[in-house]
């Protein structure tokens, strides 16, 4: 690639940043020419992380959880602090929850996903939007998933959070339209991470099943759709939801 200059002067926030496909999406930034401040709740992973990117460009941190209002203001003005200003919200913190049937599921479980899947969102936009808003400029890309249109069984609290997440995305991008931030999000089928080790054998056959193309998404691949999100050349999409599903997708 020859034009790794397509992002330079910006300044992204990446939760979940430490590892998986926030570490990937990271690296994508940081080659485009970004500062990137990376956020996570493991500060070992952090450091880790910081350590390794930081040979590609400019990289911050911050130890948050995202469900924490507090937690998350704190991060934006450290971030603020580093940086001087945002102008990427990129909000991929997630979890994968215990697979079971809904009515076996355990509340606290049901709390916790769609707590850092779709509160941590909220929380994230609301605290930097009037960032962005001061700049009159920003990119917001939320990573949903393909859970979030179809509903995978035995994973309600998931899927629920991530068609939450779609949803979020579509109200804040025209709450923005004319604003010149850009409000979307992608809805990856299984993208080969860690994440995998907490699902059940059964249930990541059942998903990969499911992809015409017959693979898992590869972490590069989410990266470089994020990274072109992120970039002024998208330009005339936002509230819209882009797929990264192998065909599995049918709308």
């Amino acid at each position: 690639m020859s034009h790794h200059t397509s992002l330079s002067h910006r300044v992204g926030i990446v939760t979940g940043g430490a590892r998986g496909i926030g570490y990937a999406i990271s690296e994508r930034l940081l080659k485009e020419g970004a500062s990137v401040c990376l956020w996570d709740m493991d500060s070992v992973a952090l450091d880790e992380a910081k350590a390794s990117l930081s040979a590609l460009g400019p990289v911050s941190t911050a130890v948050v959880d995202v469900t924490d209002e507090a937690s998350v203001e704190a991060a934006t003005q450290s971030t603020l602090a580093a940086f001087g200003k945002i102008d990427l919200l990129i909000n991929n913190a997630g979890i994968a929850g215990n697979n079971a049937k809904l009515w076996e599921m355990n509340p606290a479980d049901w709390r916790r996903v769609v707590d850092i899947n779709l509160n941590g969102p909220f929380f994230t936009c609301r605290a930097v939007v009037p960032h962005l808003l001061k700049n009159g400029y920003g990119r917001i890309v939320n990573i949903a998933s393909i859970a979030g249109k179809e509903g995978n069984p035995n994973a309600s609290h998931y899927s629920a959070s991530k068609a939450g997440v779609v949803a979020l995305t579509k109200s804040l991008g025209k709450e923005l339209a004319t604003s010149n931030i850009l409000v979307n999000c992608i809805t990856p089928a299984v993208i080969e991470t860690d994440i995998l080790k907490q699902c059940s054998p059964e249930h990541v056959q059942y998903m990969l099943s499911k992809i015409p193309m017959n693979r898992f998404g590869q972490k590069h691949e989410a990266a470089a759709l994020v990274a072109w999100l992120c970039s002024e050349d998208c330009s005339f999409s936002t509230g819209a939801v882009f797929d990264l599903s192998g065909g599995r997708a049918t709308y």
